[in-house]
């Protein structure tokens, strides 16, 4: 199997790890939970953390039409303005490319990361028109109060067989940021790994944001197109 074919599959992880995990508890299930704003939440529990995320994107996703219908431009608003300030996306970016990140020159991270950030963001819009009354369930916590990394685990159900979703959490300061997310005990940044250092052993760094930016304007005219 190709690099990219590899790619492609581990894109269809990405979208229910980013999405449905962060966006698929019912809006009458997280006002009864009052759940407390996510600013305030960062600085509590880890699962209090993903539970107020949860509420704040799915209330904004549902109430936008164009987002469920997979608007790119509507997706990123949401990703940059709710979900981004919560993820360390330099450490999740780092850990993708492996090696070959310790290798690379501060303008090829940044490419990195806006490469990878941009195929998450389609792949956000891709999912976003699948949730319909998913529900999460929070399974209880293993962890002491001054461990600074988590696993936050959760339970997707909805039509079809529930889908395991955890999330990796690390405490910077006083706040909870995702470094990572496994989705039917595949995580995320693992997935990405074996694809991205296959690239760079075989074209470099360079070779690995070409194939990213090739496999973005792909998704790109996909959707121009749809």
């Amino acid at each position: 199997m190709s690099a990219l074919s590899k790619m492609k599959l581990s894109m269809s992880a990405a979208a229910l790890a980013t999405l449905l995990g962060v966006a698929a508890m019912p809006a009458a299930q997280a006002a009864e939970a009052a759940i407390p704003p996510v600013a305030q939440a960062a600085t509590q529990a880890p699962d209090l953390f993903i539970k107020a995320l949860t509420t704040d994107v799915l209330n904004t996703v549902r109430a936008d039409k164009s987002i469920q219908a997979g608007d790119v431009k509507k997706v990123a608003v949401v990703v940059d303005a709710k979900i981004m300030p919560h993820v360390n996306f330099q450490r999740m970016t780092a850990a993708a490319v492996g090696r070959g990140w310790r290798q690379a020159t501060p303008e090829q991270r940044g490419r990195l990361q806006e490469e990878f950030k941009t195929l998450l963001l389609y792949t956000y819009a891709g999912a976003a028109a699948q949730i319909r009354d998913q529900v999460v369930e929070f399974k209880p916590m293993r962890s002491r109060p001054e461990d600074t990394e988590v696993i936050v685990r959760t339970v997707v159900k909805g039509k079809g067989d529930p889908l395991q979703l955890d999330y990796r959490l690390e405490k910077v300061g006083n706040a909870w940021k995702i470094y990572d997310v496994n989705v039917l005990g595949a995580w995320l940044v693992q997935t990405y790994q074996s694809n991205f250092a296959e690239e760079v052993n075989a074209n470099g760094i360079d070779g690995l944001i070409a194939k990213l930016t090739e496999r973005n304007k792909q998704l790109a005219s996909k959707k121009a197109a749809g």
